[in-house]
């Protein structure tokens, strides 16, 4: 009852203040706002209390117990500077980034965009963040262990493409020590020709190096959902014959269609990766080709269109290990992950 309160009370805000803000100073405020409860104990406490996902959500995966198997994707946090206040609300798990060896300022503003109707947004962010060095100190700083952490590794765009994977080892050196996983971003479209790393004779060295530099912490890769169903099968082959621990699927989409959203508006927007419900069919359909074509025991986490516990749900049936959200939490309000999580026991309570 308080959770569904609280949502509606949110939906009252988003529409008459949020809905009217810049989408990034928007997520700015909220971002304030999880910042301070991770940092207030008694916050931080009351919130765990509402929030804290049941014992039967418990998900064994990459060698860890994750409290739900329902998380959020990387691209809100992505400093690291948020992790005990999302912990709070509920994630099992928050994959943090993507990071770059150097900081970075990204593209220019404006870069995000809510397609309201469609409960979607674009972004061109270019992976803007500031460095692994403020990464590994605000992890290190964690109140909070009751979620586990994904760290979400990129190259900085001035780095050519021939010199890739020294970035991506830079990084995977500077934050294995405190990540229960890494992830190798191949996959946004935000920056110039990192999509061409996907193809397999980029892809490899790139992920054996990288899987050398993460020293027994279990390393994914982040693909695109944008690739023909071959080149997912053959990147689920390569995961599996250099031994890598997972695959994250999927990234933001470059497609515009279908949309409620008037073609003129989208236009107006410009470049940038898509994401939110409009992605949730591609995406289940990604996890599936995936699963059909890897073992039961690769960890896939499925990410793109996620709304509510049914969509988790789904995925999970699907062959996910884990699932993320991020759009919809946009959207939800902060006890998003809470409301997700008693949904998912609910339906595991009538035997779905």
């Amino acid at each position: 009852m308080l959770t569904r309160i609280a949502r509606a009370g949110y939906g009252v805000v988003f529409e008459t203040v949020f809905r009217r803000m810049d989408a990034e100073r928007a997520h700015g405020v909220g971002a304030a706002v999880i910042r301070a409860i991770g940092r207030c104990a008694p916050l931080r406490l009351a919130a765990r209390t509402v929030c804290r996902p049941a014992p039967s959500l418990q998900t064994r995966a990459l060698g860890r117990v994750f409290p739900s198997p329902f998380g959020l994707a990387a691209g809100f946090d992505k400093n690291a500077e948020l992790t005990d206040g999302l912990a709070a609300l509920g994630f099992g798990h928050v994959e943090i980034g993507t990071v770059t060896p150097r900081p970075q300022p990204g593209n220019p503003k404006p870069r995000m965009f809510r397609l309201v109707g469609d409960r979607g947004l674009i972004n061109r962010m270019g992976f803007n963040n500031e460095g692994v060095e403020r990464a590994r100190a605000e992890l290190e700083a964690r109140r909070s262990r009751t979620a586990l952490i994904g760290v979400n590794i990129g190259k900085n765009k001035d780095t050519p493409d021939d010199e890739a994977v020294d970035d991506y080892v830079a990084a995977a050196e500077a934050l294995r020590e405190h990540a229960d996983y890494l992830v190798v971003n191949v996959s946004s479209p935000n920056t110039p020709g990192l999509r061409g790393l996907q193809e397999l004779d980029a892809l490899e060295p790139i992920l054996r190096a990288t899987q050398e530099a993460a020293a027994g912490v279990p390393l994914l890769v982040k693909i695109a959902p944008d690739l023909e169903d071959d080149a997912i099968r053959r990147i689920g082959e390569l995961a599996v014959r250099i031994g890598l621990d997972g695959i994250v699927a999927t990234n933001t989409t470059i497609a515009r269609a279908p949309l409620e959203t008037s073609a003129r508006i989208v236009e107006a927007y410009g470049a940038g990766g898509l994401s939110g419900r409009p992605l949730r069919a591609r995406s289940l359909e990604v996890l599936r080709v995936l699963r059909a074509a890897v073992p039961d025991e690769l960890c896939i986490i499925s990410v793109g269109g996620v709304v509510d516990e049914h969509d988790v749900a789904a995925r999970l049936e699907a062959g996910a290990t884990l699932v993320q959200g991020y759009t919809a939490f946009l959207y939800e309000g902060p006890l998003w992950a809470a409301s997700i999580n008693r949904g998912l026991e609910r339906l595991r309570r009538r035997g779905r």
